[in-house]
């Protein structure tokens, strides 16, 4: 056996594996002592050679499934310290997600188009609850700010959609929550295609002022905290019209 091994902590909750997928039982194995709260954020997990005797795998087994939690931002490794549970949220926690989803072989324009709209209309009902007027300021400032890129023409179609993205994610962020943020931000990368698609036919077939006034609307409606019709409004924002497609001809 390993040197210190007699001497390791309690680890028990930690189950023995089979030998079907190893390293993702390994993974599971630690998820699960995560959400029982066994494990929490900034803990040092067990050594290589600890979890390995408690789980009854190799240490190759042990030391590949690490390599692939520091990957997905859940496990840190501190030089001289050891491996640790992250805290808080990485931004590499997003592309998994988003790879899942695009490798999904269900995907489809359509379920692109609701998990939007459910996300767009609930990302804005929390805002409600928690707006602040000072918020609202900002939120005006963004959207003047795109209504002067759209009227720019044409020639500005990526600072109107930078303006776009702006005014949508100041909303997501009047909700103060990091986890409502983090999955509006896989949905928005998702949806980039098509939301790019939409601002750049908008403002090239001379419908700009109607790109933006419908976004006016949101921001009315997210002033006076009105939540009636607020899918109606939201898929205003979508102009379904205009053709889609992820394939260039």
């Amino acid at each position: 056996t390993d040197k210190g091994v007699s001497g390791m902590q309690n680890i028990s909750y930690l189950k023995k594996v089979n030998s079907e997928s190893v390293v993702q039982q390994v993974i599971n194995a630690l998820t699960e002592a995560m959400l029982n709260r066994e494990l929490r954020p900034g803990d040092k997990i067990p050594t290589e050679a600890e979890l390995a005797e408690s789980m009854g795998v190799g240490r190759n087994s042990i030391r590949e499934a690490i390599k692939i939690l520091v990957y997905l931002g859940v496990l840190e490794i501190r030089r001289a310290e050891g491996t640790f549970v992250c805290e808080g949220f990485s931004e590499s926690m997003i592309d998994p997600m988003i790879y899942g989803i695009i490798l999904d072989k269900e995907d489809s324009y359509e379920n692109l188009m609701e998990l939007r709209e459910l996300i767009e209309v609930g990302v804005m009902q929390l805002a409600m609850q928690k707006i602040q007027e000072e918020d609202l300021h900002v939120l005006k400032e963004k959207l003047n700010r795109m209504e002067k890129e759209i009227e720019k023409g044409p020639e500005n179609v990526e600072n109107a959609f930078l303006a776009d993205n702006e005014f949508h994610n100041t909303i997501s962020d009047m909700g103060k929550n990091p986890l409502v943020n983090k999955i509006n931000q896989v949905v928005r990368v998702l949806t980039y295609a098509m939301r790019m698609k939409t601002v750049e036919t908008m403002i090239k077939t001379g419908r700009g002022r109607e790109l933006f006034e419908a976004h006016q609307k949101i921001y009315e409606m997210m002033a006076n905290k009105v939540t009636d019709n607020l899918n109606t409004a939201v898929r205003k924002t979508y102009f379904a019209d205009i053709p889609f497609t992820d394939t260039e001809e």
